[in-house]
């Protein structure tokens, strides 16, 4: 689940996977950013599938749109703030957790800091697969010969009054300063 996202996205493998034919999709009406590095991403298309949560005897079960994307991800789908809406879903990042509203008790969907923490490696590794496509890689060559000398830098940030320096540690011989306004009040 993530709540940064305003789609629910579902990966044409994964279709594919479930066994759902492509004729099922319908048309999607735009591009959306985000997804894919400095690009915009266009949908294959929507479809509507149900989705369940819970156990048979304290489940909760609603229709949510998907827009279909033909590149690979590392997970099945992305289910973003629509679903959240949808299922009255509140999520916990801390603990892992996603908690459901329902009449028989709360719906908990968690999962284990192992297989986040797998789910993350494996982002990483295809994030940085990506990065290094002919395109990028060019794109990145060109933006380095525009970038000026970072030894050349130079703040341009002076204070005119009110400053005092300060050694860093005072017990070595290294000479180090920082310079602070001397007309902070105590507070």
């Amino acid at each position: 689940m993530d709540g940064g996202s305003g789609l629910n996205i579902l990966y044409a493998e994964t279709l594919d996977a479930m066994g759902i034919d492509r004729s099922r999709l319908r048309p999607s009406k735009a591009p959306f950013h985000g997804v894919v590095p400095g690009k915009q991403a266009m949908p294959l298309g929507q479809i509507y599938l149900p989705v369940t949560f819970g156990t048979p005897s304290n489940y909760r079960k609603e229709v949510l749109t998907f827009e279909v994307v033909g590149f690979r991800g590392t997970y099945h789908a992305i289910l973003g703030r629509p679903c959240y809406a949808k299922f009255m879903a509140i999520p916990n990042y801390t603990y892992l957790k996603l908690k459901l509203p329902r009449p028989n008790g709360v719906i908990t969907v968690g999962t284990s800091f192992q297989k986040v923490y797998e789910c993350d490696v494996e982002c990483c590794e295809y994030a940085a697969a990506i990065i290094f496509t002919g395109d990028l890689v060019v794109q990145l060559a060109e933006g380095a010969e525009d970038q000026p000398d970072s030894k050349q830098l130079t703040t341009s940030f002076e204070a005119t009054e009110g400053v005092k320096e300060v050694l860093l540690d005072p017990s070595s011989s290294d000479g180090k300063t920082v310079r602070i306004g001397a007309t902070l009040s105590p507070k």
